[in-house]
């Protein structure tokens, strides 16, 4: 009889520490998430920004050009203020693109990798069901996921302070520009 009950393996109880370390891999890659959208959403806000001014100055534009038309000072600053202005939009729009990266093992986490790297929606059910199952091969995948969207997220915020870097030099050089421009039509 004891012989018969070792035999029958008792079903795994859950261990806590597991649902903790799932949580907290889980957290993490939503923690990673939610910084990608606060990157974008930053870049969006530097866009409406730049938005408003640029109509604002668009409006204004043909005021300007008459007074100070053949004025080379003027034309050079305003080229540094468009250059940089433009550079700035550039690295927020940037920010938008989507970035894929593809030079890792399949992950089934990954979606490009669900579609393209096991094979059906059979063979990637079953695939997923077993990783799942192997707590070493699941907190792999999960850990490099969390990796993978990091380095996402570092080039966006990268882009990012790159646009907010160049936004403050293009609104110091618009401030030269009209500081410059009061003075020569006084």
């Amino acid at each position: 009889m004891e012989q018969t009950a070792a035999l029958i393996e008792e079903p795994r109880i859950k261990n806590k520490h597991t649902d903790d370390l799932i949580d907290h891999y889980w957290g993490s890659i939503n923690y990673v998430t939610s910084l990608i959208k606060a990157s974008e959403l930053k870049a969006g806000l530097i866009l409406t920004f730049y938005g408003i001014l640029l109509n604002f100055i668009y409006q204004s534009w043909g005021m300007l050009i008459k007074e100070v038309s053949s004025d080379l000072l003027f034309d050079v600053l305003v080229g540094f203020w468009f250059c940089c202005t433009a550079a700035s939009i550039f690295f927020s729009v940037r920010c938008f693109m989507p970035k894929i990266e593809g030079s890792y093992d399949k992950n089934i986490f990954f979606f490009g990798d669900v579609i393209s790297k096991f094979g059906n929606i059979k063979q990637f059910s079953k695939t997923f069901y077993t990783v799942s199952l192997d707590e070493d091969r699941l907190f792999e995948q999960l850990g490099e996921q969390i990796f993978i969207i990091s380095k996402i997220a570092a080039w966006k915020f990268r882009n990012v302070k790159r646009a907010i870097y160049l936004l403050a030099l293009s609104l110091f050089l618009l401030l030269v520009v009209v500081v410059y421009y009061i003075l020569t039509t006084l």
